[in-house]
């Protein structure tokens, strides 16, 4: 294994979830269109898709993204070399838990397939305890919260109550929804106010204390609200709320000034994804006028494949030394996930048939094969020498 793999967080786990991304499409696809069977152990096809979509592909991105971000916004330590290597083994192992499952004994895979995140906390909880600004302490309970969503679609899958299980993978996608809250609310308004500024265009949103307390707020409410089982009418009125809160917030971040930088206009897109879904989540609930799973969709394909597209590129230029200049191809693989979101929702909201699902399927795969052919290599090397990113522009 190459030394500068394990150098920093996002190395190992862009390149295993990048890796995983199309052949989990595939795997999904050709079950689902009746081709061959999953190694599901009679688990539905729908809830070994999600939670290999969730605790499989994202699970890969997010650790890569906030182990890497930690040191340089919170100061912590960074987590690489043989640390590093135990939480990319312990991806792994899941993995191979998971899909071998059928021949393993029935508690095997749940055991290992839900260490990682209890490994990262155990790595992490020490140094944010230490860290100057106490509210990355918030990462915390969204790790448990992550764990203990894993450890209930286990149970579920293990006492046959697919109810459970469903719900374990309703909870992991608000712990997610609630990390790319914090997290993406507070890189996109920085990295929009540099590139206005360099643009002549404008400056930083100021900082709203309130505002932001209520866009997690909100959030936590609709969670509350939708995992409780409470009636249509609060869950959508919460949902509402969620989709108001949330579009005022990104609204004031003028992402609309910067179409042409794509590295963080991609990001106010996942933006706009994310409002969106809490809009057709509030539609299916109050109205009934759009299948419920209309904004599940919105969310995984189009607001969190968008922004983790975005960071990934972001961080893979900026952490191997090379210049913020997005690839033409990486630019393209942008515009197809935003279509195989529309696709993805179309077929939700439209039954436009098998064809609008695969194609959805397909596209949403290949990003992550540009972005592999893209940085693959790069994710493999040492990074280049200091001012070799202004040499090559």
């Amino acid at each position: 294994m190459p030394p500068s793999l394990l150098s920093s967080a996002f190395r190992p786990f862009y390149f295993l979830g990048a890796l995983y991304a199309p052949l989990l499409a595939a795997v999904w696809l050709g079950a689902w269109l009746g081709a061959w069977e999953v190694p599901s152990v009679g688990t539905p096809l729908r809830l070994w898709h999600g939670h290999e979509m969730l605790f499989g592909f994202a699970a890969a991105i997010i650790v890569g993204i906030v182990l890497t971000a930690l040191p340089s916004w919170a100061g912590t330590e960074e987590i690489r070399g043989v640390r590093l290597a135990l939480l990319a083994v312990l991806w792994l192992a899941g993995r191979v838990a998971f899909w071998a499952a059928p021949w393993l004994p029935a508690l095997a895979p749940a055991i290992v397939d839900v260490l990682l995140f209890p490994a990262v906390f155990l790595m992490v909880a020490p140094q944010l305890a230490r860290a100057a600004n106490r509210l990355y302490l918030l990462l915390l309970p969204i790790l448990l919260a992550l764990t203990a969503a894993n450890l209930a679609y286990h149970y579920g899958i293990l006492a046959a109550n697919t109810a459970i299980a469903g719900l374990g993978l309703r909870a992991a996608i608000y712990a997610i929804i609630v990390l790319y809250v914090l997290k993406g609310g507070v890189l996109t308004p920085i990295f929009t106010g540099n590139a206005l500024r360099e643009k002549g265009r404008g400056e930083q949103a100021p900082f709203n204390a309130g505002l932001e307390t209520l866009a997690v707020a909100v959030v936590l409410l609709l969670a509350t609200l939708d995992l409780a089982g409470a009636a249509p009418l609060w869950t959508g009125l919460a949902a509402l709320a969620c989709a108001g809160v949330h579009g005022a917030r990104a609204a004031r971040w003028k992402g609309w000034r910067l179409p042409d930088v794509p590295l963080v206009f991609v990001m106010h897109l996942g933006f706009a994804w994310l409002v969106f879904a809490f809009a057709l989540k509030a539609a299916a609930e109050l109205t009934g006028i759009v299948p419920e799973a209309a904004w599940v969709h919105a969310f995984t394909v189009g607001s969190l494949g968008l922004m983790m597209l975005g960071l990934m590129t972001r961080v893979s230029l900026r952490h191997t030394g090379r210049p913020l200049v997005v690839p033409g191809a990486m630019r393209l693989a942008y515009w197809l996930m935003f279509v195989a979101a529309l696709l993805r929702l179309a077929a939700t909201v439209h039954g436009l048939g098998s064809w609008a699902v695969a194609l959805s399927a397909v596209l949403w795969g290949l990003t992550f094969v540009v972005y592999f052919m893209l940085f693959g290599t790069a994710l493999l090397r040492p990074s280049l020498p200091r001012g070799a990113a202004e040499r090559l522009v």
